[in-house]
């Protein structure tokens, strides 16, 4: 197997998971809200259905994710560079 996208998740567990190469990620898909879960170590209960609409693009979340760990970073920079009241 070498697919590349969404498909149905062969664990039961959500309704997608994206696969690379072949292997199942991390990466899930429940009601086109994305999130983290990897994959049990256990056979899959189900085979793994390629998605006829594709769901998020795995562009659109890397996107999402990189603008979230910008802001936490600008958060965790803006604290670095507090002053602390005191002469």
């Amino acid at each position: 197997m070498t697919e590349e996208g969404w498909y149905t998740d062969p664990y039961g567990l959500h309704e997608r998971r994206w696969f690379s190469d072949g292997v199942a990620t991390k990466l899930v898909s429940d009601g086109g809200t994305t999130s983290d879960d990897p994959p049990p170590n256990t056979p899959f209960v189900r085979s793994p259905e390629p998605l006829a609409d594709s769901g998020p693009t795995i562009a659109a979340v890397s996107r999402r994710w990189d603008a979230a760990a910008k802001g936490a970073y600008e958060a965790d920079a803006g604290d670095a560079f507090v002053e602390s009241g005191g002469d």
